[in-house]
């Protein structure tokens, strides 16, 4: 299976919040994964990221690769019962509903945080000219989508919808952190697809170096939410000590394996030339004539000239 999705920064795997999720329920659930980090989504086969590659399938959404993963056999989900399922289903939805529009403002629709933060970092890993054209579409987007699930009566001017989505996100995080106390994760001491989800729509926020850090400061007073982020990177992105981390080190070793064979190939081709060239006639060494003093003082040809 390969994993298509946005590579990471600022200590994350991934800085884009639905290939987080997928990222981290993958590692949930010792999903078996080729991580193919793109840096721009016309890379991708449907144009977006995540997406799951799996025998000429193409799947999209973190919902369905999590789905996807459990007809595999890969479920982080095995210890629920059926009403913590039914808890799960909620609470995700509870998060798309609350938390995603105010994230998808902080990021791209926010003036400061898109200027400073959001479209360099984008614009860096996209190449010309479509770094020009790529974040500005998915800035627009991103506007849309709010304005389309919130911009409803009464809420009708801009300024109205953002005072309310970050009104209604902040009560989602509270609600969260209520429900995760002073556990390690939601449903006890194993994380499940629960804790994937809230992991990759919270992360970024928590990490990403803001200008204008509203969201970001009230998820910081709920010291539980923020601690649950660390252990999990802890725990399932841990980086090594030379802060690669291990989907970055997978294609180092692979890079590093590839230089060793082309290295070995070139010192075997080296010594055979070298034996050719030992072994050749024309090329064997000839007897040097010595140097020795004359009579009168001089230096004298001991042998013979050499000649041709």
């Amino acid at each position: 299976m390969e994993l298509r999705c946005w590579g990471g920064d600022w200590g994350l795997p991934s800085v884009h919040p639905e290939c987080l999720v997928v990222l981290a329920y993958a590692r949930f659930a010792d999903a078996q994964l080729n991580i193919n980090l793109v840096d721009y989504t016309w890379t991708s086969p449907k144009g977006a990221a995540p997406v799951l590659l799996f025998n000429e399938r193409e799947i999209a959404q973190p919902s369905n690769i999590i789905s996807f993963f459990r007809k595999q056999k890969y479920n982080a989900d095995y210890v629920l019962s059926a009403k913590d399922g039914s808890d799960t289903l909620a609470y995700i939805a509870l998060i798309e509903e609350n938390i995603l529009p105010a994230m998808l403002h902080t990021f791209w629709v926010d003036a400061e945080n898109y200027s400073s933060v959001t479209r360099p970092w984008y614009a860096a890993r996209t190449p010309f000219p479509l770094s020009y054209y790529l974040p500005g579409k998915m800035s627009r987007d991103a506007l849309n989508r709010i304005l389309v699930t919130k911009g409803q009566p009464p809420l009708y001017s801009i300024n109205e919808i953002e005072a309310q989505i970050y009104k209604d996100a902040k009560e989602c995080l509270n609600l969260l952190s209520n429900r995760l106390g002073s556990s390690t994760y939601f449903f006890g001491s194993t994380p499940t697809s629960l804790d994937a989800f809230v992991f990759g729509y919270i992360a970024p926020l928590y990490k990403a170096p803001l200008p204008k850090v509203h969201l970001k400061e009230h998820l910081k007073q709920l010291s539980n939410l923020c601690q649950f982020c660390d252990h999990i990177l802890s725990s399932y992105f841990s980086q090594n000590a030379s802060g690669t981390s291990p989907a970055g080190q997978e294609a180092i070793d692979a890079n590093l394996q590839k230089l060793t064979q082309l290295v070995n190939k070139e010192s075997i081709l080296i010594a055979k030339m070298d034996n050719n060239l030992r072994r050749s006639p024309q090329n064997r060494p000839q007897k040097l004539a010595t140097l020795q003093p004359t009579s009168d003082g001089g230096i004298g040809n001991s042998a013979q000239p050499l000649t041709p």
